[in-house]
């Protein structure tokens, strides 16, 4: 390309970098080899057991909590975290509330199909993984939705007077985590998941585990301002993936917007099974 001409495109290459940026960047997060997930197989079904790790030195719970937006609207993708993973504002979240609150059907429609959706991270290691053998023994960085979070959490806090607590995360009291994944109704389901007895992991022996827990990985990152783009940034990027009309000159006001072009709704077995699902969309997207 002359440099007439590269000088005359310059605006619509940083369209294209922009693009080839975004792609390069939710490949690379799809990719992850850090993490684990289990693999089903063709009737939906899968097991595996895994024990839930602590955290690691400096960082006060074993897991990240994160919330994010994953749909599909007439101007392309929206694939964020959201920033009220970190209790500040986000303009899908406000927006949302918006639709909610305007009195139609329509508006609570549009709002559930943007809805945030909530995942946690945590370290485990992998005991039995029938699907891939080649994992056990490992640790690995896990991403799980609230259906299993409700486990542990039923675990540290048991219903009944005749149940008692165990913290999941702890090596000498804690147990380990049978997961049983079925496809009811063609969702996937975790209710049979299940904790074991309480026991020492690796027999409580201190050189082992302490061997063990210096392959753990720092859960911070995933919650770093760094990983998250600005009000203004993802902003923008909502009024293109909607088809908003904004004035040039007008900010956008969740409480004054104007009628958008309805999103495209994607519902499958990964998205109401509480799995990874912006990974899961972001692989979406890679394939158009």
């Amino acid at each position: 390309m002359s440099l007439q001409a590269l000088k005359k495109n310059r605006k619509s290459n940083l369209k294209v970098l922009t693009e080839k940026l975004e792609e390069t960047q939710e490949k690379r997060s799809f990719e992850d080899d850090r993490f684990w997930k289990p693999i089903r197989d063709k009737s939906g079904n899968g097991y595996a057991v895994i024990r839930f790790l602590p955290q690691v030195e400096g960082e006060s719970v074993p897991w990240a909590r994160l919330f994010s937006h994953g749909f599909q609207g007439t101007g392309g993708w929206y694939i964020e975290n959201s920033l009220t993973t970190l209790n500040q504002p986000d303009p899908i979240s406000e927006y949302n509330t918006s639709l909610w609150n305007n009195g139609t059907e329509a508006g609570k429609d549009q709002a559930r199909k943007q809805k945030r959706r909530l995942n946690y991270i945590s370290n485990i290691y992998v005991i039995k993984d029938t699907a891939n053998p080649d994992n056990e023994g490992k640790t690995f960085l896990y991403k799980y939705g609230k259906k299993i979070f409700d486990k542990i959490n039923e675990a540290m806090n048991p219903e009944f007077e005749d149940e008692t607590a165990i913290n999941p995360f702890d090596f000498w009291e804690g147990a380990d985590f049978a997961l049983k994944i079925r496809t009811v109704d063609g969702f996937v389901n975790y209710d049979k998941s299940e904790f074991g007895t309480p026991s020492a992991f690796l027999e409580g022996d201190d050189d082992k585990l302490e061997e063990l827990y210096a392959t753990e990985k720092p859960l911070a990152e995933f919650t770093d301002q760094s990983n998250f783009k600005t009000y203004d940034e993802l902003k923008a990027k909502m009024e293109r993936c909607l088809g908003l009309v904004v004035d040039d000159d007008t900010s956008f006001n969740p409480d004054e917007f104007t009628e958008p072009k309805e999103p495209i709704s994607v519902t499958t077995e990964e998205t109401e099974g509480g799995e990874d699902t912006l990974q899961y969309f972001q692989k979406l997207a890679n394939e158009q």
